[in-house]
């Protein structure tokens, strides 16, 4: 609670300091008002002060006031096109997860791949990723967390396994679930809040629609790649085992499969609505518009989500999803999106960013893949201690105009912010998933930073060389 009330105090002090002292050559006073409330907004999320979706309203009360941006070209910021495509990416996820529909791909995912103990693990893993590529990260850990804790009870039951190998495999399969959704949810442009963060931001400053295929194309594989070698590292190196052999494993999960019961009517039709929806979503860009030129990733999600509402789930005629279920969608995660891009406007309208680029020449003489580096690196570790979406959201508007004044391709820096935001390994609080493994009981908090450490060296490795040589070709330049 102490650095709660720090930071309440902070950033009031902060914005008052900036706006009535700070006044360097070249920064318009709109310019400087806007940088003082950006640090206002800043330092609330990283103290998280007040709930950080709280946080993201203040541009509707502070830049109305200062005279800078309008309060209706604020507040259009928050129904910007992607907070409804993000919005009707959710009413489909609540429909999966109401008819168990995820449950069902994770056991079939899990079985397909095999179930000595290495293959259990990788099973869960990408079927975990698979999920959060659709849905919530916090959703897919909190419904592959209990079906995990069957199969490591599974193992602790059995008289053949030493403890010292139950215990490990326990906090093997737990970070495994946490780090797989983390990564998965870099695959899709709705797999993760930083991705549409990061694709408004795109949009608003440079006018390019980040379709969904266009982000896929380079997210798929890098999440691929990454899943891999976490896959590897956890046991090979974190956590080998002397025993790979799991003595009841495939009856445990056709046990869970039998559990479920057959096919139900109600999730073969929101399979059929999933199923397109991503179709559609993925052929967009290359197919769907040469005969509906207007369409985009947000029509199709919003057709969906009414679709959801029309389809019948089964002779009753109860539809797929009812309103009160729909609501349910996390509104924090929209609020903060509208904030980020609140800011980024200002940036943008009053010349703060332009400003800011100019300040930050002392990075010209830096090789391209060594600043590549510096960026993933400070914001993987800036994100274990602050929210991923906060931390993307304050630091896009300073990189564009970084990438302008050094004359590169501004996907680079913006693509390396996003990612990397994604790729918190150490601490309970740096992701929910993180969290949510925590809670299990089968994690201590060293356990979490000496495997997360080296996870979070590979995946900004990784990163960096990805968008170095990789991105160029499959995402092309601005």
């Amino acid at each position: 609670m102490r650095y709660k009330r720090l930071g309440l105090v902070l950033g009031p002090v902060l914005f008052l300091l900036v706006r009535h002292y700070f006044n360097p050559q070249g920064l318009s006073d709109e310019g400087r008002d806007i940088l003082a409330a950006t640090l206002w907004i800043a330092v609330w999320w990283v103290f998280e002060v007040i709930p950080i979706a709280v946080t993201a309203l203040l541009p509707i009360i502070l830049f109305p006031l200062m005279n800078t941006i309008s309060l209706g070209d604020t507040t259009a910021s928050y129904g910007h096109q992607y907070v409804f495509l993000y919005m009707g990416g959710f009413m489909l996820a609540m429909a999966i997860e109401k008819w168990n529909l995820h449950k069902r791909i994770a056991l079939h995912i899990i079985r397909a791949i095999g179930t000595n103990m290495y293959s259990i693990v990788l099973g869960f893993m990408v079927a975990t990723a698979f999920l959060s590529m659709w849905i919530s990260n916090t959703a897919t850990t909190v419904m592959v967390l209990p079906m995990a804790i069957s199969i490591v009870k599974q193992l602790n039951d059995n008289p053949n396994t030493p403890v010292d190998e139950n215990a490990m495999f326990s906090k093997l399969l737990m970070l495994a679930i946490a780090y797989a959704a983390s990564i998965g949810g870099i695959a899709t442009l709705i797999g993760t809040p930083p991705n549409l963060i990061f694709a408004g931001f795109v949009q608003k400053t440079y006018g390019w629609d980040v379709g969904f295929w266009d982000w896929m194309k380079f997210g798929l594989p890098v999440s691929s790649i990454l899943l891999v070698l976490a896959w590897l590292y956890l046991t090979r190196v974190a956590f080998p085992l002397k025993n790979a052999v799991f003595p009841g494993g495939r009856q445990e999960i056709e046990q869970l499969l039998k559990e479920l019961g057959p096919l139900q009517k109600e999730e073969k039709r929101v399979l059929l609505v999933f199923v397109l929806t991503a179709l559609c979503w993925i052929s967009r860009s290359f197919l769907l518009q040469k005969f509906v030129p207007q369409i985009d990733d947000t029509i199709i999600a919003i057709i969906s989500a009414v679709l959801l509402f029309l389809v019948p789930a089964n002779a009753s005629g109860r539809p797929l999803i009812l309103w009160r279920e729909a609501v349910r969608i996390p509104w924090g995660i929209i609020l903060l999106f509208g904030g980020g891009m609140a800011i980024a406007k200002g940036f943008q309208d009053t010349g703060l960013a332009s400003f800011l680029g100019e300040q930050m020449m002392f990075f010209g003489g830096l090789p391209l893949l060594l600043l590549l580096l510096l960026i993933i690196a400070s914001v993987n570790f800036l994100t274990e201690v602050t929210s991923n979406l906060a931390t993307t959201a304050m630091l896009l508007p300073v990189l564009a105009p970084l990438a302008l004044t050094l004359e590169i391709d501004p996907l680079m820096l913006l693509v390396a912010c996003t990612t990397a935001a994604s790729c918190a390994f150490m601490l309970p609080v740096a992701t929910p998933p993180n969290a949510v493994v925590f809670g299990s009981g089968y994690l201590r908090i060293p356990d979490m930073v000496r495997a997360g450490f080296f996870m979070n060296v590979i995946s900004i490795f990784l990163l960096s060389m990805c968008i170095y040589w990789l991105m160029p070709l499959l995402m092309g330049k601005l």
